[in-house]
């Protein structure tokens, strides 16, 4: 029997009480549960950090000494224990080493997804899926008016002209995508990367998921007009950037508001979209769907008739 309270929101995040941990603490815990190392569901001063390998590195790296005491680290699908609740990472296809976290407890399967995306991404492991009785989705784009448009063909349009680009993007899993889509489908590209993203980079090929060709960025090189260089940058440095001359100013989001006052649109998402989130449902067949991470309303109205639809944030 699917037991409701199974997960409730603290002060410091998700948690489970019959496992004693936290799915993705927004504060420091005893436990922690890690699906990926954003910012937004990994945060330092943790005791134990129960987590991929991946994970554990970049949130090493980004968070140095404070970022737990003690990493626990799993394999996918290598079953864990934590008091009574038996768990296993599932690849979600968000980021490196991004989870869903499959939850067993009393016969029954709640699934965590965290972030997930199911486009193709040769950087990260891709989005499997799993059978279970409740289904805890983000609902980041939980939208029919969402449709997350083809990533090959939005990056061709890079292909239209030779002016240089500055181009912002998350430095943790969408600037590693981007490279090695500039790489596969627009060849004549030179591609030039902040340094802050440098070391991110290193950590994916370290794991064998190399993004493919790239130089550290040369102030130089920037400032010779049209000769086909994307400088790639994190957005604190991106918005820094607003009078940049002699290049076009694009940033790549499945959001409409980061694409405002740009010379270019580019939506590359790492999110699953309207669809996603029902193909997903159709496959994993839960019998009762938990969201949070964005709006579930829509989700809500869509199936609650046929699947209980619990909001939880």
């Amino acid at each position: 029997m699917i037991i409701p309270e199974f997960l409730e929101f603290k002060e410091q995040g998700l948690y489970c009480r019959l496992g004693d941990f936290y799915l993705d603490p927004r504060l420091p815990v005893h436990n922690a549960v890690i699906s990926h190392a954003h910012g937004d569901h990994a945060t330092s001063g943790q005791n134990h950090v129960f987590c991929t390998e991946a994970t554990s590195l970049f949130m090493q790296l980004r968070f140095k000494k404070q970022s737990a005491r003690q990493f626990h680290i799993k394999s996918f699908h290598e079953t864990f224990n934590l008091n009574g609740v038996h768990l296993r990472f599932i690849p979600a296809g968000h980021i490196l080493g991004s989870a869903q976290v499959l939850m067993e407890y009393d016969n029954v399967k709640y699934l965590y997804t965290g972030d997930y995306k199911l486009q193709q991404d040769d950087t990260c492991e891709p989005f499997e899926y799993i059978n279970a009785d409740v289904l805890i989705t983000e609902t980041t784009f939980a939208n029919p008016l969402v449709v997350h448009p083809d990533p090959e063909q939005e990056i061709r349009q890079l292909n239209q002209n030779n002016f240089n680009v500055l181009l912002g993007a998350y430095s943790l899993g969408k600037s590693q995508r981007l490279i090695n889509l500039i790489n596969r489908f627009c060849p004549e590209r030179k591609i030039l990367v902040h340094f802050s993203i440098l070391p991110l980079n290193k950590i994916y090929e370290q794991l064998s998921y190399p993004p493919g060709n790239y130089e550290p960025y040369n102030r130089k090189l920037m400032k010779e007009p049209n000769c086909s260089y994307v400088y790639l940058v994190p957005p604190f440095t991106f918005n820094s950037y607003f009078r940049a001359k002699n290049v076009l100013r694009i940033f790549a989001s499945g959001w409409n508001n980061l694409q405002v006052h740009n010379d270019m649109k580019l939506f590359i998402s790492d999110h699953a979209d309207w669809n996603d989130i029902l193909q997903v449902v159709e496959m994993v067949k839960p019998s009762e769907i938990w969201t949070l991470h964005g709006d579930g309303r829509h989700l809500k109205t869509h199936i609650g008739e046929h699947i209980p639809v619990k909001i939880l944030s």
